[in-house]
């Protein structure tokens, strides 16, 4: 409304293009960060993976790059080459694979928050962080140090964080780059001597961030209950009589089902 009412003439195409950059930004900055805090809500685990693959992902292809670099990749960013692009791909999937079986075996990275108490610090994490067991097959050396591995199902889930990120960060890396040419600059900052700052490591959190909620939602939400969850779903969705009501119905599925097996 105000707005509208501070429209002037022969000012309409300025004052519209300012509208249309502040919803920009809005929607760029703060619609994506929404997503980052809703992966904090699913556990931090789910922040902490993507945002640690993005940083893996830079700096992979900045030591790839450096040592094995011979093949221009784009234009606009003249040391990006394909053996970085194509050696940070292969560390970054790896690393997702391992990081997700170190962070998925702390409970408080993997509990889902529902407030801002301390409360979510030990939960019930899952079928997915509750680690499945590999017998190593025989025909492998014997200087191998394990006979049996453990891999929690999210780790397969975390391959697809990882692939995402070698897809996606070099292009928030060629975003940024064509960003300081425009304004003649050479990085963001200088607290990492020949590799940028802090805000160069950051080139494309927001879009993983998006794509880690919507994947989590899509394919690991649905996979993801506990009997924790569902509890807590009841206790807090349902009435005192609604939930008398689901007792007495379990109890009677729970007596149709063992008279059935005897």
């Amino acid at each position: 409304m105000w707005f509208i009412l501070t429209l002037k003439k022969r000012r309409y195409k300025y004052q519209f293009g300012q509208y249309a950059w502040t919803h920009m930004i809005l929607i760029v900055v703060f619609t994506q960060s929404s997503f980052t805090v809703a992966n904090i809500f699913e556990g931090i685990f789910w922040f902490l993976l993507p945002a640690s693959l993005i940083v893996i992902n830079d700096i992979a292809a900045y030591i790839f790059g450096f040592f094995f670099g011979k093949t221009p990749l784009i234009k606009l960013s003249p040391k990006k080459t394909w053996e970085g692009f194509i050696g940070a791909s292969v560390t970054t999937i790896i690393s997702a694979f391992l990081l997700a079986n170190i962070f998925g075996r702390f409970r408080w990275l993997t509990c889902p928050r529902k407030d801002l108490s301390t409360g979510w610090l030990d939960c019930d994490p899952g079928p997915l962080f509750k680690p499945d067991y590999f017998t190593v097959p025989e025909w492998f050396p014997s200087w191998f140090p394990w006979r049996e591995i453990s891999v929690l199902p999210v780790q397969w889930h975390a391959v697809w964080l990882g692939l995402f990120a070698s897809i996606i960060a070099p292009f928030g890396g060629f975003f940024a780059s064509g960003f300081k040419r425009a304004f003649k600059i050479k990085d963001f900052g200088d607290s990492i001597p020949g590799h940028g700052g802090m805000t160069d490591r950051m080139d494309c959190q927001m879009v993983m961030a998006v794509f880690a909620y919507i994947y989590h939602q899509s394919f690991v939400a649905p996979q993801n209950l506990s009997v924790e969850m569902i509890l807590d779903q009841i206790i807090m969705n349902l009435t005192f009589e609604e939930q008398q009501l689901l007792y007495s119905k379990l109890g009677q599925i729970i007596q149709d089902k063992m008279f059935g097996e005897s």
